[in-house]
């Protein structure tokens, strides 16, 4: 499993105790990454692929459509700063959750919008915050948002990390 060893200055305060790790497909991950890199309490974040077959995959694979990868954004984040709860609202907030294998002109089922678990804590709470979601009727047609368990994590190349941010 690849990761990302750069810190922000914030993740030199937090304890290890406090830091955890989410992953979030919701459309292309330079978005994604972009909308979590502007809460507070997060520390790092990274662009990179799960949820496929294919081991070590590159960016030209996940986009050939043969690997069963999402696109995603890994977030590690001081929970003693920033909830998981404010962490899914903003990941319900970044993106279309009804739009199947899609976000805006991007279509495959690397952009299909997708929370991966690390923890049944997260699993529990992502399962609470769909459900609210759905119940409140923001959204004309269904949620189609995938609810999975994290499994290896394969990181992008740095060309496609903080991305948005260098073409700023």
């Amino acid at each position: 499993m690849a990761v990302s060893t750069t810190y922000s200055p914030a993740a030199t305060i937090a304890s290890k105790s406090t830091i955890s790790v989410a992953t979030f497909g919701a459309g292309c991950f330079w978005h994604t990454e972009e909308a979590f890199r502007q809460c507070e309490g997060v520390l790092r974040t990274s662009v990179g692929y799960m949820g496929g077959h294919f081991a070590n995959p590159c960016y030209l694979d996940v986009l050939s459509r043969i690997t069963g990868h999402a696109e995603v954004a890994q977030v590690h984040y001081d929970s003693a700063m920033v909830s998981y709860t404010c962490l899914l609202n903003t990941f319900w907030q970044c993106h279309d959750p009804t739009t199947l294998n899609r976000q805006g002109p991007d279509r495959g089922e690397q952009y299909r919008s997708v929370i991966f678990y690390h923890t049944p804590i997260q699993r529990n709470l992502a399962i609470a915050s769909k459900a609210q979601l759905e119940a409140s009727s923001a959204y004309p047609t269904p949620i189609v948002t995938d609810i999975k368990p994290a499994g290896d994590y394969w990181l992008a190349t740095d060309d496609h990390q903080q991305y948005l941010s260098k073409k700023a």
